[in-house]
């Protein structure tokens, strides 16, 4: 297993500048987080931990279901629930972890005025988070993490970010999956961008291997209205993407209404996401990506979305 270099040990991490003097290095990057998640994932008695929203045709969060109600399936075969808890059993059941992405770049443009409503309205909703993590980014990543009783320092952080720079969202992306495979707990990471990415080290395909081995639940909020046609459907893919991989969703609104409507189904899956948790009958440390498919058994439920983890990487370890 690689090992990692943690960001910082300090609960206010500061800032972490990711310009010319300092760049994230792509290879050193996608193998620390591929390391420190794929332990991470098996860290308890080879443990899988999958977060699940089950929501109806509409889009509405379907409440209430048990242990019973789910089917674990792993590269085709069925495994054995070990652990079941839903998101509105509160802290002290499952600590929750939120993360930021927040996109100041020069073209955010005035979507950034959205994007800080967005993202205060948000703090100020989930009010249960043990801490929150703050990755800010334009030319530069900037990443600090306060804990519940600084939330309103960190909102007058957000207030007081202005649009300029290139764009760094890949590096940023990995500089938040580092520090998040530390923690423990249900790890919730929502991303406010244009979707762009003009200045990272990170590639496209070193970034979704991040992703992929983390396990963190990604929302993306995408503002790409004001974006040139050529570039907005590739943004709108790769967002989908990112988000939809770790058993989260992207959103992309034109106007304050369809924010705050985004906004409320971020708020709403969060409180009834259910945390599954399962040892998988395949007990090899080979490295391999592993499929998993979560599914609904209970009857009369059809026409159902299962949002999950597509599946994860299994610990390597070297016979040798």
């Amino acid at each position: 297993m690689v090992m990692r270099r943690p960001l910082a040990t300090a609960s206010v991490l500061g800032c972490l500048a990711l310009g010319a003097a300092a760049r994230l290095a792509p290879s050193d990057a996608a193998a620390r987080v591929l390391g420190a998640a794929a332990g991470q994932f098996r860290a308890r008695v080879d443990l899988v931990t999958m977060g699940v929203t089950v929501t109806d045709r509409r889009g509405a969060v379907i409440a209430g279901l048990t242990r019973d109600d789910f089917e674990i399936v792993e590269d085709g075969r069925r495994q054995t629930i070990a652990s079941f808890a839903r998101g509105d059993e509160g802290v002290e059941a499952l600590p929750l972890h939120l993360g930021l992405l927040f996109d100041t770049s020069g073209s955010m443009g005035e979507d950034i005025k959205l994007a800080r409503s967005a993202a205060i309205r948000f703090l100020n909703t989930i009010d249960d988070a043990l801490d929150v993590t703050l990755v800010d980014f334009d030319t530069e990543v900037r990443v600090a993490k306060y804990p519940q009783r600084d939330f309103a320092r960190m909102v007058e952080r957000i207030r007081g970010r202005q649009p300029g720079g290139w764009t760094a969202m890949y590096d940023a992306l990995g500089v938040y999956l580092d520090g998040a495979a530390e923690d423990e707990g249900r790890k919730i990471l929502v991303l406010y961008t244009d979707g762009g990415d003009t200045r990272s080290t990170i590639s496209v395909s070193d970034v979704m291997t991040l992703v992929r081995a983390s396990d963190v639940t990604i929302y993306a909020v995408g503002f790409l209205e004001n974006q040139p046609s050529s570039v907005r459907v590739t943004q709108r893919l790769r967002l989908t993407d990112i988000a939809e991989t770790t058993g989260g969703q992207a959103f992309f609104p034109s106007a304050m209404k369809d924010v705050e409507a985004a906004y409320e189904k971020i708020v709403s899956q969060i409180r009834n996401q259910y945390i599954i948790g399962y040892t998988s009958a395949n007990r090899a440390q080979d490295g391999r990506w592993r499929r998993v498919e979560v599914r609904v058994t209970r009857p009369g439920l059809r026409d159902v979305r299962v949002q999950s983890r597509t599946g994860y990487f299994a610990l390597f370890r070297d016979a040798r």
